[in-house]
């Protein structure tokens, strides 16, 4: 099981040595705004400042796409996971596609 504190951007976990590589895991989620986010998100964008109803739709979708990965890497017997990224893409005017995503791997404590 990944332990949340295994995971990194980096190459390497400083202190553990990685014993075995299990490949790329992914985490997808697609989300879209509402109709009555739209609205409140224009409204506070005339004001300017800070787009609360954005931000956290943002991160909805990144801890969905995070937890999502962290399954994934369990699911290869992982309990690290290295070079982890987040990616986003609009599918299609208003639908927006995030990914999580990194290398499933196996570390041991040096």
């Amino acid at each position: 099981m990944v332990d949340q504190q295994l995971i990194t951007t980096a190459n390497t976990l400083e202190g553990y040595r990685i014993t075995k590589q299990l490949g790329v895991i992914k985490g997808i989620t697609v989300r879209s705004r509402s109709v009555l986010g739209n609205i409140g998100g224009n409204f506070q964008s005339f004001f300017g400042g800070k787009l609360s109803i954005y931000v956290e739709l943002c991160e909805k979708a990144r801890d969905e796409a995070y937890q999502l990965m962290v399954e994934h890497a369990n699911e290869f017997g992982a309990n690290a996971i290295i070079n982890m990224r987040y990616d986003a893409n609009e599918v299609m005017p208003g639908i927006t596609e995030v990914l999580a995503y990194g290398t499933a791997v196996v570390v041991e404590k040096v």
